[in-house]
């Protein structure tokens, strides 16, 4: 099913928002909170355009400091009148105290001619929001194909530009709809869907490789002129729910189950030492080795689900040639780890979750807490290998252009163009569900 059937079934009820009386408390559909609560600015803090990881990283004393001295400039350009959150252009950008990871956001906002502004999630930018007018002197930027994009993201990448124009004239309440999964966004302005499931980079990492954090605050952006807002309300989505979200970004046509739920054909290798519990493949406790499909792949992308019991440890087999350790005879093993536990705590980078085992580090903290479903897509093109962990690139690496190893070990298997695909077992519970490859060759 493409992504415009299956997501607007998602909290559609929630979509249409809910009005509050003016000077009334904001009433959020069910599920949802209300970030604002149309009295005082209880709640929130200022801060810029700041990286989030470095305010975060802050000592507990050190950022309580920092939030309290924000307080004096947001006296000073923000305000509460009639229920609305109110802004003169100027001044820091009024920030949740609260961070937030996936999550579906709501909000009006209503602005003036020359003004721009912007909605930063997890503390990044930015959602845009334009004076869509050729008055306001940023057609040659792009405010001509009006708001909603995700503006900060590299030219011509996916999401930069919104899809349609859904701008409402001056002096009307524009409504935003915006779900987020890990880097994963969608954008909806007026019940216009402008952004569909893109990745938004991150606008502090001048290459655009280090994701955004895997969470973060809600900020509201003030540029130049009045902005107001107005019936504020977030849900937090769980895991399964995540799940589905991006299992439908993608149109699935071309995957193949390669798992049935039930039984091992279409497996070979020792086989015996798993198990299959719940639809999910299991490595035995006592048990190990790598499983693999009986057929071979070149290019493709997988998809798949895994659950990590504690200190959780297993790998992904890619291009395996059937025989020996995968880590070395395949292209690679992708790690699949528990990078939580305490054990673990001092391996080399290229030894935790996503990465190319010994050669290419995976970025972490974007597994969810062990027990909890994670989904995750890993393509492999070329010598090239990208691993998306919920919603978040954490790997994306050219193999073929690697020359420091771990342990100075070399792996005279990375440069193998085809295998196959399995399971590389270290006697430790780990699950797998709903696997299915596209080949892309």
């Amino acid at each position: 099913m493409k992504i415009g059937k299956l997501i607007p079934l998602i909290g559609c009820a929630a979509a249409l928002g809910a009005t509050a009386a003016l000077g009334s408390t904001p009433k959020p559909p069910p599920g949802f909170i209300a970030l604002f609560n149309g009295k005082d600015l209880s709640g929130w803090w200022g801060c810029g355009t700041e990286n989030p990881r470095k305010w975060m990283a802050l000592p507990p004393e050190q950022l309580r400091k920092k939030k309290e001295a924000s307080l004096a400039d947001i006296r000073k350009h923000w305000r509460v009148e009639n229920g609305e959150l109110v802004n003169d252009g100027h001044g820091l950008y009024l920030t949740t105290e609260r961070n937030f990871r996936d999550f579906e956001l709501l909000i009006d906002y209503k602005t003036v001619p020359k003004a721009d502004s912007g909605i930063y999630l997890k503390g990044c930018p930015q959602v845009q929001i334009w004076d869509y007018t050729k008055e306001g002197g940023k057609w040659s930027i792009g405010a001509d194909k009006g708001s909603g994009g995700l503006w900060n993201n590299s030219p011509g990448a996916p999401g930069k530009d919104p899809l349609v124009f859904a701008d409402k004239p001056f002096g009307q309440w524009n409504k935003f709809r915006i779900v987020q999964i890990g880097s994963r966004t969608w954008v909806w302005l007026n019940g216009k869907l402008v952004v569909n499931g893109a990745i938004m980079e991150n606008y502090f990492d001048p290459k655009r490789k280090q994701p955004i954090p895997p969470e973060g605050p809600i900020q509201l952006q003030t540029h130049g002129g009045e902005i107001r807002w107005r019936n504020i309300f977030l849900r937090e989505i769980g895991p399964e729910e995540a799940i589905r979200w991006l299992r439908g970004k993608n149109d699935p046509a071309g995957f193949k189950p390669v798992f049935n739920g039930k039984n091992f054909d279409g497996w070979r290798g020792p086989v015996n030492g798993y198990t299959i519990r719940e639809g999910a493949i299991m490595c035995k406790p006592d048990a190990g080795g790598t499983i693999y499909t009986a057929e071979e792949y070149g290019d493709f992308v997988v998809r798949f689900e895994f659950k990590l019991p504690p200190s959780g440890n297993n790998g992904l087999a890619i291009r395996y040639p059937g025989r020996g350790d995968t880590a070395y005879v395949g292209m690679c093993e992708c790690q699949v780890l528990d990078n939580s536990w305490p054990g673990y705590a001092d391996l080399d980078p290229r030894q935790y979750h996503g990465s190319a085992y010994g050669m290419a580090a995976a970025y972490r903290g974007y597994l969810r807490p062990v027990g909890q479903w994670n989904y995750q897509e890993v393509t492999v093109k070329g010598s090239t290998i990208k691993v998306e962990l919920n919603g978040t690139v954490i790997l994306d690496a050219d193999l073929s252009k690697v020359t420091k190893f771990m342990h100075d070990t070399p792996h005279p298997g990375k440069d193998r163009k085809r295998g196959h695909f399995g399971f590389a077992g270290h006697h430790s519970p780990v699950m797998f569900r709903n696997i299915s490859i596209k080949r892309l060759d």
